[in-house]
Formats: C-alpha cells, sequence, structure tokens
C-alpha cells in the first residue's frame, strides 16, 4: 500500500461535499456564492457539466480561500491533468478505475474513488486514497458500512448518490467520514437558468451544516 492520502482538510473537518451537476457551468457562481455564505466548505464539480474544466481556475481563485474546491466524475487520466493544473483540491471518481486513482497519486492530489462492492472499495482503498465514496449509497443502508468495517476497520467511506437530510445524519453517525450531497439539497438551484430560489438553497445548505457539525461532534 502506498502512503495514506489526507482528504482535504476543511471537507475532513466539515463532513459535507455538495455535488453541482448541472447544464452549464456559468451557473455555477451564484449556486456557490450561496452555498459558501451559509457555511459550505467542499464543494465537487462534476464533469458532466458542460464548461466545468474552463471555469476551474477562476472559481479556485474565487473561493479557494473559503472552500475545497474539487473535480467530481473524472474517469480518464488526462482529466487528473487538467483538474490539478487547473488548481483542483481533490478528485471525485464515479468507478474504481485505477489507471485514474494511480493518476492522481502521482500527481499528489486526493482522490476518492467510487465503488459500491467490497472489492472495488478495498482495490482503491489498498492503493492509498484519502477515502473511497460508496456509490450508490441509496442502494444499501448504515449497516452496509458496519459490515465492511469487519474486514476494513479502517475504511473511510463517504456514501453518495441520494444522501438526504436523515440519511446524512444516519451516515455520519455510523462512522462515514462525509457526505455527499446533491439533489436533496441544491433541489432545481442548476436547472433554472438563473432565476433558482437561492434563499431556499440557502435555508437547506444551513440545515446540512447544521446537521454534519452535529454528527461530528458526537
Amino acid at each position: 500500500m502506498s502512503q495514506r492520502q489526507a482528504l482535504p482538510g476543511r471537507t475532513a473537518a466539515s463532513r459535507l461535499v455538495v455535488v453541482l451537476r448541472g447544464e452549464r457551468a456559468e451557473d455555477y457562481v451564484p449556486v456557490v456564492d450561496t452555498l459558501v455564505e451559509a457555511g459550505v466548505r467542499s464543494v465537487e464539480l462534476t464533469l458532466t457539466t458542460p464548461g466545468t474544466f474552463a471555469a476551474l481556475p477562476g472559481l479556485v481563485e474565487r473561493y479557494g480561500a473559503s472552500a475545497d474546491i474539487g473535480i467530481g466524475t473524472v474517469t480518464r487520466p488526462e482529466q487528473v491533468d487538467t483538474a490539478v493544473d487547473g488548481g483542483a483540491h481533490y478528485l471525485v471518481t464515479p468507478a474504481a478505475d485505477l489507471t485514474v486513482v494511480d493518476r492522481a497519486l502521482d500527481r499528489g492530489i486526493a482522490v476518492v474513488p467510487g465503488g459500491l462492492t467490497p472489492t472495488e472499495l478495498h482495490s482503491t482503498w489498498n492503493r492509498g486514497v484519502c477515502a473511497v465514496k460508496l456509490f450508490p449509497a441509496r442502494q444499501v443502508d448504515t449497516g452496509y458500512l458496519d459490515d465492511l468495517r469487519g474486514p476494513f476497520p479502517d475504511l473511510a467511506v463517504i456514501p453518495s448518490g441520494g444522501v438526504d437530510l436523515d440519511a446524512a445524519r444516519s451516515w455520519l453517525s455510523a462512522g462515514a467520514a462525509a457526505v455527499s450531497v446533491g439533489g436533496p439539497l441544491l433541489g432545481d438551484a442548476l436547472s433554472r437558468g438563473g432565476l433558482a430560489d437561492l434563499d431556499g438553497l440557502a435555508q437547506r445548505a444551513r440545515r446540512f451544516v447544521e446537521v454534519c457539525a452535529e454528527s461530528g461532534a458526537r
């Protein structure tokens, strides 16, 4: 096993990653402004949103002093290079692709690879990554994390996929390192062309921040 990576500090402390998957990167700024003002300290920008790489350097410059800015849905090694060169603080993959993981390790950037089965999760954890993404988390419950901890007692898990407020509380109480949250927090904030209810978004974000802080204090 390689030397174990560490999660970026603000992500580890807040235990909350907010995943932004939208129609265009031009809609990121008002949404991220709202999230950061509400206390969110880790934002994952997904490559399925057109224009994400072009927007990355400016977003890192704008928010990098307040929040960790990650790149998600990384599926190819060359995307690792572009993300690192653009200033990303961490990477997230949807699957256990060792070529992508190894490139991230070589480039010295924290990476959270996705997987669901014990084989998938262990294959990347054994490489020395900072955490693994349990995806899609809605297909299992927190008992699955207990089962994984039998053979893998030190496994740092971040559940992702359908994690709402109650699920976030349950996963963190069960020992998850953090939770990855998209739709249940964002609602339609990235799908209305600048017409999103930012006040509603701020209220939801603050509640998630509070729940994650409370769970982390136990």
